[in-house]
């Protein structure tokens, strides 16, 4: 079978305290785009896991991780054969190996007959990494806790996103990023419970979404990259809009007004290396449990 493994934004990202367990409390709204990885999965004699980039091939993938311990859970071996397309950047703050994980769980339930429910697959996913219980749903959810408690909200309608990737490679980057925090990044949710009021209202505003973007590593990723404050500044003074940061970075997104802002955006940052995208926000049935379901 052929699943397709969707990115995501968070719309908003915030920190509330240290927990106990070394992670983080989060509060956090995430949204699925149409960039998407593609996940090949076919029964076999013995578990493979396949990437064009060597160094996501084999045990060191998380769809390893992900096939193995489901398997526990069915007690059965871990047979079948993974191949991973990759579309969707490394390292870049959009979840890629965190849904290809959440894609290789549904496909492996299927194939296996296991039968689980999405929220059985869900207690596997929270072991897995904090973002992979989201992408069994997919769409526009509310996560909590380390970012495993998943709620869904109503979907955004289809929606025009500018996905920005500027040329960074940064070593073990989400830990370095949290290890930057401080007391004075952490929040209270109030931000998230404003966009969630919105987004429940039933009248969608495009301005007003995008006005309460927000993400508690904006300053970190300002003070640690300041190529990104550069590249963000350039599109504003040109009379672009407000870039945001993807989940840890260092990507960046915004939502252009239409096709020539894309465009325009395209232009000035031509300079930069940057790999700029227009993609579109994705709804829950064309994504997570819905893919297999249609």
């Amino acid at each position: 079978m052929e699943i397709l493994a969707y990115a995501k934004l968070n719309l908003t990202f915030e920190v509330l305290d240290w927990r106990s367990d070394g992670f983080h409390q989060v509060t956090t709204i995430m949204q699925t785009v149409d960039l998407a990885d593609v996940l090949q999965i076919e029964p076999a004699s013995k578990l493979t896991v396949e990437c064009e980039y060597p160094d996501l091939a084999g045990n060191q993938n998380l769809v390893w991780k992900a096939a193995t311990e489901l398997a526990k859970v069915g007690q059965i071996e871990p047979n079948a054969k993974i191949t991973i397309e990759k579309h969707i950047p490394v390292g870049m703050g959009l979840g890629g190996g965190s849904s290809d994980a959440a894609a290789a769980l549904l496909g492996l339930n299927r194939l296996w007959g296991l039968g689980l429910s999405v929220d059985e697959l869900a207690s596997v996913a929270a072991g897995l990494g904090s973002d992979v219980s989201f992408f069994l749903w997919g769409g526009t959810a509310l996560a909590q806790g380390r970012g495993e408690q998943i709620t869904l909200l109503p979907p955004l309608p289809p929606l025009a996103v500018t996905l920005v990737f500027p040329d960074l490679a940064i070593p073990n980057k989400t830990a370095t990023m949290y290890s930057k925090l401080t007391m004075a990044q952490f929040s209270d949710g109030g931000i998230t419970r404003q966009m969630i009021q919105l987004l429940t209202a039933g009248q969608f505003v495009r301005e007003s979404v995008a006005g309460l973007v927000f993400n508690a590593f904006s300053e970190v990723a300002a003070q640690s990259y300041p190529e990104l404050v550069k590249m963000s500044r350039e599109v504003v003074e040109d009379g672009g809009p407000i870039m945001h940061l993807c989940g840890a970075g260092p990507a960046l997104f915004t939502l252009p007004s239409s096709q020539e802002q894309h465009q325009r955006i395209v232009e000035v940052l031509q300079p930069h290396s940057a790999g700029v995208y227009l993609v579109s926000t994705v709804s829950p049935d064309k994504t997570g449990i819905g893919s297999l379901l249609s």
